[in-house]
């Protein structure tokens, strides 16, 4: 049985491997794609702005004549120059359940990689941590909220019989009933409240240009340290913030200022979970490709969205231990109480334990792991 790795560099490759998940996950009730059309979007040297700083080769793999995998190898220079390392990664993985397939994709991958410089190939990051970010480990009874990865738990085997060993693992937790905050974190917010430093508002869409600033400026400072973070360049920032204020719903999106002055502190970001919509769409080839009937499907299940993903919270780096954190979170769960019925926390490293016991005190539980694989090249 003959395996043939080729190369996508032309549109009629990238189209395949854009289809294939679609075909893989046809009889999946779980899996939710986005729009063709963002993950065209995505994968464009020219038009995604983290490829300013990175590189891809993107490959596909076929199983006697007949498509049965793909795999993007990317070196991202701006890792390697704050991490002070050689990395590559792997994404945008997808595959059949047979090993010799995945091994020549993994191969595939990693020989790229090798002559790019890299040392070590980890992943999937498709294409960064900035995006959909590792496997699906627990939690395959549920669906996937916006932004977040879904795959067969045979990935994960695929994965380790060809020797990749787990780098680091993603905690996802869920509030699965809006009913506020537990009593005790309510009292003890109150406290903290009276002697707060800070004003926090909501996102103003009236200023949407200088929230956006502010939410620039506070984000690539309030992670700059956290395992396997890379910042986000003013491009990026424009692209993401263009993208999610078509559907954010700016009462959850928390900033906050110091009272002496109202200088940004810190930030916390929910998003309403557009994956509700998706679904019914079935990936149709961006708005206008979906027809008519597509498009009064958007606007039919856009307002009964049920879920929020909270998807960033920090403050600046001076502010960390004067509460400020707890005070957004408690913001932002007060705000959500009404509009949403639940809250997926995601994604929290493993050993983030200020942040999992914090989402765990406001009645979340661990419900979803992902996981990170990494091999020596």
């Amino acid at each position: 049985m003959a395996i043939f790795i080729r190369e996508a560099d032309r549109a009629a490759e990238v189209k395949e491997f854009i289809d294939l998940p679609f075909e893989l996950y046809k009889d999946n009730p779980y899996w939710i794609p986005n729009l063709k059309s963002e993950y065209r979007k995505m994968l464009d040297v020219n038009i995604y702005p983290f490829w300013q700083h990175a590189k891809r080769k993107l490959f596909l793999a076929y199983k006697d004549n007949k498509l049965s995998g793909r795999i993007a190898a990317i070196t991202d220079d701006m890792h390697n120059k704050i991490h002070e390392e050689k990395a590559g990664f792997f994404g945008f993985f997808e595959c059949i359940n047979d090993q010799e397939v995945a091994n020549a994709l993994f191969d595939a991958a990693k020989a790229w990689l090798k002559e790019q410089g890299a040392s070590y190939m980890r992943g999937p990051a498709s294409p960064s941590s900035n995006d959909e970010y590792g496997f699906l480990l627990e939690g395959f009874k549920f669906e996937p909220v916006i932004m977040m990865p879904y795959n067969p738990k045979y990935y994960l085997k695929l994965s380790e019989n060809y020797g990749m060993k787990k780098a680091k693992d993603l905690f996802a937790l869920l509030k699965s009933k809006y009913t506020g905050v537990p009593e005790r974190i309510e009292k003890m917010m109150e406290r903290v409240k009276k002697t707060s430093q800070f004003n926090l508002r909501p996102f103003s869409i009236k200023n949407k240009e200088r929230d956006i600033q502010i939410i620039k400026d506070v984000y690539n400072q309030a992670w700059e340290k956290n395992w396997g973070f890379v910042p986000m360049t003013d491009t990026e920032m424009d692209c993401a913030a263009e993208g999610m204020l078509q559907f954010m719903d700016p009462e959850v999106v928390i900033i906050a200022e110091t009272k002496d002055g109202n200088k940004p502190a810190g930030i916390a970001i929910t998003l309403p979970n557009l994956n509700e919509v998706l679904k019914h769409l079935k990936g149709a080839d961006g708005m206008m490709g979906m027809g008519i009937w597509g498009l009064l499907k958007f606007l039919w299940f856009k307002p009964k969205i049920k879920g929020c993903r909270s998807l960033i919270g920090g403050c600046l780096k001076e502010y960390r231990k004067t509460g400020l954190i707890a005070e957004i979170f408690y913001e932002t769960a007060v705000r959500a109480n009404g509009r949403y019925e639940w809250c997926e926390m995601s994604w929290n490293l493993e050993d983030n334990d200020m942040v999992n016991k914090f989402d765990t005190d406001v009645g979340g539980f661990l419900y979803k792991k992902y996981r990170l694989y990494q091999i020596d090249i």
